[in-house]
């Protein structure tokens, strides 16, 4: 059973960060101000590289990464408002959606340090996957607030 739970926890962080890669480097190629590209180029190249981590965590522990999003629709898709708000420009509703996706990053790593059985070198890759999100909320909080 734990390791149905924690395959389903890792597979929906995997999805998580898929969804917030290519917001970002959806966000980047149409953003115009060159902070914002660089931002967004920046937690793309993070997203990816922590997808890239967890899958191979995942292998190593014997549980397969989902090839599709099995997630029963209940993923949020949270930068799926982004592609609109880039086309009006409007740098604070973009930062702001973006951090609406990043809360929701955010939720879905807090729910992951919670599953039980979690390999010790697993949980400390999820904790410190955790903290690089968290960092990631904050910087596009604060550019937001200061956006008003």
């Amino acid at each position: 059973m734990e390791a149905k739970v924690m395959q389903a926890g890792l597979n929906e962080l995997i999805e998580t960060l898929k969804d917030g890669q290519k917001g970002y480097a959806e966000a980047m190629t149409d953003v115009e101000d060159a902070d914002l590209k660089e931002t967004f180029k920046k937690y793309a190249a993070q997203r990816s590289e922590y997808i890239t981590e967890l899958e191979d965590q995942m292998f190593k522990l014997n549980l397969k990464p989902d090839e599709e999003s099995s997630i029963t629709g209940t993923i949020h898709r949270a930068f799926i408002n982004l592609k609109g708000l880039v086309t009006s420009k409007d740098r604070h509703s973009i930062l702001a959606e973006c951090e609406r996706g990043e809360d929701y990053a955010k939720a879905a790593y807090e729910k992951a340090t919670k599953i039980e059985g979690v390999p010790a070198e697993l949980k400390a890759l999820i904790e410190k996957q955790a903290a690089g999100i968290k960092q990631g909320h904050d910087e596009i909080r604060n550019l937001r607030d200061a956006a008003k």
